[in-house]
């Protein structure tokens, strides 16, 4: 099982990540689920953009480019809203709610996929 680990903070930010690397994975993201899990988190790789159209919870997302750099960080992204394409990114990771602030991640942290 793989985490999430901010290096430049030196903290984990996600226990569990699940990967949505396939048409249908990233197509249907987290739609259908009442929450996100504290702990978890959605990797949609090849993305700049996410929107959550039918989702019935707020998140957090970070965008980080292929080096795992962060690129752009969005805090409670409620439902029925989008972000603009984040510059230089190449993937996002979705968090539950308060994530960002919690970890205190923001643009220049060099984070790593463990596991």
């Amino acid at each position: 099982m793989a985490l999430l680990f901010n290096k430049t903070k030196n903290l984990k930010i996600s226990q569990e990540i699940f990967e949505a690397r396939t048409f249908y994975s990233r197509l249907k993201g987290l739609l259908g689920k009442k929450n996100l899990e504290p702990g978890k988190s959605l990797w949609i790789d090849s993305c700049t953009s996410i929107h959550t159209f039918f989702m019935k919870f707020t998140i957090d997302a970070i965008f980080v480019d292929k080096k795992m750099v962060v690129r752009k960080c969005v805090s409670d992204l409620k439902p029925w809203r989008m972000t603009l394409p984040a510059f230089g990114a190449h993937s996002v990771f979705e968090l539950p709610a308060g994530t960002v602030k919690d970890s205190k991640t923001q643009v220049g942290d060099q984070l790593d996929v463990v596991g």
